[in-house]
């Protein structure tokens, strides 16, 4: 169904549920970008923990052959879109690379997803995931966690790692919780994998399915941005 009147004229929104460890988050900047130029939409950005910590026991029930199939398929993608592409260093999840065992102590992704949560809170949630992840996964840099590797990223979103990590020390639970609403939300807009499209809640799940998102929107009067 095509709306009319006041309701074509107000900007969509998409909610975008995203993880700082997931390739296919990563890959779909691609076409965030692309839309986010060509026409009006609202992004709304929740970031979640990787399923790695949300479910610590999916490695042990999946088929062995997914994780070499991922490895493949990210990587065609990213030649197919023209986006540089390595996993990150170090990785986001401390993980035995033999086990895939997931370890109890989690730095690296606590850190960055409550970031995550901050810039949620300070209205720039697109900007910092849009420039620490391609920071993460362009292999561009070797340490992200070293040096001031995070904080240019960060920088080039608009924010100041110092302030946010300063604000996150105070009340670490509010961020703790903001996420963990953001993941019951995934749930319940019928998905739990990221990243996730949701509109007027219809999940569209997968970098693949932009082309779906975009149908449905110009259904509901999607505009192109007249600048």
């Amino acid at each position: 169904m095509i709306y009319d009147g006041d309701e074509v004229e107000q900007e969509l929104c998409v909610d975008l549920y995203w993880s700082f460890r997931s390739p296919y988050s990563y890959l779909a900047l691609h076409h965030v970008r692309a839309l986010a130029k060509a026409y009006a939409l609202r992004w709304n950005v929740k970031v979640v923990y990787p399923l790695a910590i949300r479910t610590p026991d999916f490695f042990k029930r999946m088929d062995h052959m997914w994780r070499p199939y991922l490895l493949i398929d990210t990587q065609r993608i990213a030649e197919s879109l023209g986006m540089p592409f390595r996993r990150p260093v170090p990785d986001p999840i401390v993980q035995d690379p033999r086990t895939l065992l997931i370890s109890l102590e989690q730095p690296h992704i606590h850190r960055l997803t409550r970031l995550g949560a901050e810039a949620m809170l300070r209205g720039r949630a697109l900007e910092l995931v849009d420039a620490v992840g391609t920071m993460l996964w362009d292999g561009s840099v070797d340490g992200w966690n070293q040096g001031d590797h995070l904080a240019r990223a960060v920088a080039a979103a608009g924010l100041d790692l110092q302030d946010m990590e300063t604000a996150i020390a105070r009340d670490p639970q509010a961020r703790d919780r903001l996420i963990e609403t953001n993941e019951a939300e995934l749930r319940a807009a019928g998905h739990w994998g990221v990243p996730t499209f949701v509109f007027r809640g219809e999940p569209f799940f997968g970098q693949d399915r932009v082309e779906l998102l975009l149908w449905r929107l110009r259904q509901h009067g999607l505009q192109a941005r007249s600048n």
